[in-house]
């Protein structure tokens, strides 16, 4: 029985992949494998670039299927649908597609440029991750527009204000790595409080948005590209003004330096950083100077983890002595028995005591700012806040230092 059935879902695959010949073999054993997180191939560069390239002509293959649904309506059917105005705005949709293509082409165009082993490379059109795309053109609105501000100021907050209460003259010489850095904003915060940090991310999707955004030929000025980052999702809206409406970007001009480095690449693949010697600092004194990041943020990213173990081991092997890790985000675990282990809030913070960390805001901990306190933070990902739902998030903000 479970022989046919088997056969039966791969027969079924295989109809499926003829309806969308966009789709590659690839894709097709991802689908039957899973596909896991971090898993360097699924957010390769290459696939990230091909991705980028195709977006348009994945798109538009799900245009094709929308118009085909369309045309089996019965004459009745389609004339009241035609009074609606829904074949135009199908027609809009595949115009605003365009649209959103000239950004991701140019995307890919850059990714060539920075890379040079893209360019001999023959542009593939077998597809790609439409839905990744997407979430990255998503991330645009959430990390770098004026519509992203609130979602922002809500899960950043927590996280700034910890870090704020170091004084001035000291952050200079402290270090702060950001691992699932995403599109960067978060890092390009805290580098502008004084902090030298680092941004880590393992997807070339989000790296190469990123790259894109902190290049002074790619993006010159602020809200200098639009997208229309909604138009994918015709449910859950209230009008056709908000599905298609246009959001630009970025609202400030990011750039890399300053004290702000990325690292693209697997966070458990990192090393810990050797701190330089300060100013007049006499050179036998160096070999003292404790070894690692004096902060690490973690923000929507453990639940990332496949083995939560390793991640938090790793947070805390890359801490100096006394260093302090910053968390903000849900326990949503890989689904499909993808993650080794699916621990509870509990279980996690059972964790982390365990590795070494002594968390803050338990057992009545007094000597301690509000701001270092546990505390649950109702928030949104990349939400449309026009739309007629809602996707909200109990996330936990917590923050605990290495033990000495």
């Amino acid at each position: 029985m479970e022989a046919f059935v088997a056969s039966l879902c791969l027969v079924m695959l295989g109809l499926y992949i003829l309806r969308k010949p966009s789709l590659s073999f690839r894709t097709l054993l991802e689908i039957i494998r899973g596909r896991s997180k971090t898993s360097g191939g699924y957010f390769s560069l290459e696939r990230a670039t091909s991705s980028y390239d195709n977006y348009l002509s994945m798109s538009l293959n799900e245009l094709a299927d929308m118009r085909y649904s369309y045309g089996k309506l019965g004459r009745g059917h389609k004339r009241i649908g035609y009074e609606l105005g829904y074949p135009a705005k199908l027609d809009k949709l595949g115009e605003l597609n365009e649209v959103n293509a000239k950004i991701t082409r140019a995307i890919a165009k850059f990714a060539r440029g920075e890379f040079p082993q893209l360019r001999n490379a023959a542009t593939s059109s077998a597809g790609g991750d439409v839905g990744r795309v997407r979430e990255t053109l998503k991330h645009f609105v959430r990390d770098w527009s004026r519509e992203g501000q609130e979602e922002r100021d809500n899960i950043f907050g927590p996280i700034l204000n910890v870090l704020n209460q170091v004084p001035l003259d000291e952050r200079a010489d402290m270090k702060v790595l950001i691992p699932g850095s995403g599109l960067g904003r978060l890092a390009w915060e805290v580098s502008k409080l004084g902090f030298e940090t680092t941004a880590n991310e393992l997807s070339f999707f989000m790296t190469l948005a990123f790259r894109f955004l902190v290049s002074s030929s790619a993006t010159q000025t602020p809200n200098q590209h639009t997208i229309y980052p909604y138009i994918n999702w015709f449910s859950h809206q209230r009008n056709n003004d908000n599905l298609f409406r246009g959001i630009a970007f970025p609202d400030e001009l990011p750039r890399i330096g300053n004290g702000l480095n990325l690292i693209e690449g697997d966070f458990l693949e990192l090393q810990a950083p050797r701190r330089e010697p300060r100013i007049n600092e006499p050179l036998q004194k160096t070999h003292s100077v404790p070894i690692g990041y004096d902060f690490i943020v973690t923000l929507f990213f453990i639940d990332t983890s496949l083995n939560v173990i390793s991640t938090l081991e790793h947070i805390h092997s890359l801490l100096r002595p006394g260093g302090t890790w910053i968390n903000l985000g849900p326990l949503l675990w890989t689904s499909g028995a993808q993650a080794q282990l699916e621990l509870s809030l509990e279980e996690v913070w059972d964790l982390a005591r365990a590795i070494g960390f002594r968390i803050h805001g338990q057992n009545n901990d007094l000597e301690i700012p509000d701001c270092y306190r546990r505390r649950t933070v109702e928030c949104q990902y990349t939400a449309d806040k026009r739309a007629l739902m809602k996707w909200l998030y109990q996330a936990e903000f917590w923050v605990a230092t290495k033990n000495e």
